[in-house]
């Protein structure tokens, strides 16, 4: 493929986004793939990385998601910010690539990754889930039980059990809200986190027809952002005002503190 095609197929999953440039660098890096360029809002492929069309189609799609992102933010970003609107994006664009043909998925194309996939769900991500699961239900019991005694339940994980006390406690909410094990623990610990029980079960069966952890994280536990850029930017602004006060505050703190154990050696 060349520059040209590059940018033909990623208009194909976009076509309304800004203008941008494809360049085809000719070079070989061993720190990137690619780059995305903000300021010229361009797309850098180092052609000479790639072995095959598709793994050339997958980093254009990644920096892609990039120019995605940074151009339609109505506030400033980072051109590199890997958040999970980013991956959002990004994964949206790579399964709407794969449904119109744009783009080979590897792993449900190869015998060997199918095979794998299957044996990794089934025999430890379901399994793990279930243990897990049944570890909630237990926690549960010890907590009913420490209610009863009037002994504190927190005092029984940190010493007796030796548990981390939230990883606990999102054991306990996957047990009472009966996640799916079949998702493994961490999609299970976020269905669980979602409070409202139609979303809950909503993000649950969109995670088991395979969209990703961050694709049902923006969608449903992201809060809605204010359509009003200025008002998101006044936000913003007030939020980096704070944090340099408080920053500022404990710099003075620790100067103070600088200056009176110099004052005792001398």
């Amino acid at each position: 493929m060349n520059q040209d095609q590059v940018k033909k197929l990623l208009l194909k999953l976009d076509p309304s986004v800004s203008d941008f440039s494809v360049i085809f660098t000719g070079k070989k890096s061993k720190k990137v793939d690619g780059l995305y360029k903000p300021e010229t809002q361009e797309i850098l492929l180092h052609s000479e990385n790639f072995q095959s069309d598709e793994q050339l189609i997958y980093t254009a799609i990644h920096e892609f998601a990039h120019h995605v992102h940074f151009t339609r933010s109505p506030i400033p970003i980072s051109a590199r910010s890997h958040t999970t609107e980013y991956w959002n994006i990004f994964h949206n664009l790579l399964f709407d690539a794969e449904k119109k043909g744009l783009y080979r998925n590897i792993f449900r194309d190869d015998k060997r990754f199918i095979e794998l996939t299957k044996e990794v769900k089934e025999k430890y991500v379901a399994t793990h889930g279930n243990i897990i699961k049944e570890f909630g239900a237990l926690l549960l019991k010890a907590h009913q039980l420490c209610l009863e005694t009037h002994a504190s339940f927190e005092d029984y994980m940190d010493r007796e059990l030796g548990l981390y006390r939230p990883s606990a406690k999102a054991m306990m909410k996957i047990s009472a809200k009966d996640v799916n094990p079949k998702l493994g623990m961490d999609s299970m610990r976020l269905v669980a986190s979602i409070r409202d029980e139609e979303n809950a079960r909503n993000a649950e069966e969109a995670l088991l027809d395979g969209e990703t952890h961050d694709m049902v994280k923006f969608q449903f536990k992201t809060k809605p952002k204010s359509g009003d850029p200025l008002k998101r930017l006044l936000d913003e602004k007030d939020r980096i005002e704070r944090s340099l006060e408080r920053l500022e505050n404990r710099l003075t703190e620790i100067t103070k503190r600088i200056d009176e154990i110099k004052s005792k050696e001398t």
